[in-house]
């Protein structure tokens, strides 16, 4: 199994013992990037939407204990590597550069441009799901207040420093929002819609619930 289908990456999940709230998360970002997936498709170009799904459900695994991903590694490459290492490593370059923290590294600019439609679109429904689809304003608004001076998984501090260099200045906190803004227009031109109108493709919580107990 390399790229698991619906069940498969539910059943994993499950798995995992995952809590309600991160459970909540990793629906609200699956459906986002269904939809998107299911869009961009629409729209003629070439994509996997079996590999949006569920690297988008699976997206955050280094977060859970049960996973026991590499403690050395930042969040995302931990996922990475876990899915990797479990034979599936279609899915690690998708999942790898999603947190948000990635904005404020320069390369971040050339990744948007570069990267796969996969893995933009999982980051951009990242950001577009919390424990439900709110706009890309909401969510930064939340993390500015949860994280004062930048996210805790290790954004990196002013003019584009590594993770774990300290928390972000107003400046780059700007130049952050900015890319995640740019990372939007591209990602919504390439399904045919305005950031208002993206919707979620309800599926992430039945195949959850189809999981044998």
């Amino acid at each position: 199994m390399t790229i698991p289908g619906r069940p498969e990456a539910a059943s994993l999940l499950r798995s995992l013992d995952p809590p309600p709230w991160f459970l909540r998360h990793a629906c609200a970002v699956a459906d986002v990037a269904a939809w998107l997936a299911a869009r961009t498709v629409a729209a003629g170009a070439a994509l996997d939407a079996s590999l949006v799904e569920a690297a988008a459900l699976l997206h955050d695994v280094d977060k859970l204990p049960a996973a026991r991903a590499p403690e050395q590694l930042r969040h995302g490459d931990g996922s990475a590597a876990w899915l990797a290492g479990r034979g599936m490593a279609e899915l690690a370059p998708v999942v790898r550069d999603h947190p948000v923290t990635r904005l404020a590294e320069a390369a971040s600019e050339r990744w948007i441009r570069e990267v796969s439609a996969e893995a933009r679109i999982v980051a951009y429904a990242d950001k577009r799901a919390g424990q439900r689809l709110e706009s890309m304003a909401s969510r930064f608004a939340s993390w500015r207040r949860r994280y004062p001076v930048g996210p805790a998984d290790g954004g990196g501090g002013g003019a584009d420093k590594e993770p774990g260099d300290g928390g972000w200045d107003d400046e780059t906190a700007r130049r952050v929002e900015a890319r995640a803004r740019e990372l939007e227009r591209v990602v919504c031109a390439a399904a045919r819609c305005r950031p208002e109108d993206v919707r979620r493709l309800r599926w992430s919580r039945r195949a959850l619930l189809r999981v044998p107990t």
